[in-house]
């Protein structure tokens, strides 16, 4: 009986262990995203034309946006699509208590789509505007998206790294509502090659967003 007893404490105290590993490490990628995130945010905004360059030759707001207006909206974009994905990051983190390996693969896979996404505006406002620049944050944008359904399936599957009030609905609808964003990013593909309607194509999301949440709505309540 000693013997068992020395084992049950054995196993409880790895048990332990592991949990502050895993929840330390869970801290650590909550950091990592934040400064990932805001650097990427700080870099886009340093995209926006500036006086000390020495192409600044306007004389008025006027002649500025006739020269600049689609860098301008396109460097917009990219800040909106970052905030939300940072914003979505920071849900999904708040509803996972612990991160093992596999999870930890999985938000740096996610980090790295931010750094690749960041990469897309960067060609975007050096090269001449173009189906190529266009598709490319596009397909950026998705990836993104998709590989925060992807770290979110793998944490909710049988609510293994959740806690413990978060509920087998609310975790279907968690995934759902996520969804807009890669959605909206599909959404634009089609339209790489019309400029002008490509850029519209992202001011769908709040409707992407608002048909989402209401299923997810929908699947919440029929969970009750």
């Amino acid at each position: 009986m000693e013997h068992e007893s020395d084992v049950m404490r054995t196993i409880d105290s790895r048990a332990a262990a592991g949990l502050r590993r895993e929840r330390s490490q869970l801290h650590r990628l909550e950091t990592l995203t934040d400064v990932v995130y805001g650097l990427a945010i700080w870099r886009v905004f340093m995209l926006f034309p500036r006086p000390d360059e020495p192409k600044w030759n306007w004389h008025s707001w006027r002649e500025f946006f006739a020269n600049e207006g689609m860098t301008v909206v396109l460097i917009a974009i990219a800040v909106a699509v970052l905030i939300i994905y940072w914003l979505q990051s920071n849900t999904l983190l708040s509803l996972v208590e612990r991160a093992d390996g596999k999870f930890a693969v999985r938000a740096i896979v996610q980090l790295f789509f931010v750094l690749l996404f960041l990469f897309s505006i960067r060609v975007g406002t050096e090269l001449d505007a173009s189906a190529w620049t266009r598709g490319f944050e596009s397909v950026a944008a998705l990836l993104l998206g998709l590989s925060s359904t992807w770290m979110w399936a793998y944490a909710a599957k049988g609510g293994r790294l959740l806690h413990s009030d978060v509920s087998e609905d609310e975790a279907r609808a968690v995934r759902r509502r996520i969804t807009a964003e890669p959605a909206t990013a599909a959404f634009t593909l089609p339209f790489v090659f019309t400029p002008i309607f490509w850029e519209l194509a992202w001011f769908t999301y709040p409707i992407v967003r608002k048909f989402f949440r209401r299923t997810a709505r929908l699947i919440a309540r029929a969970g009750e």
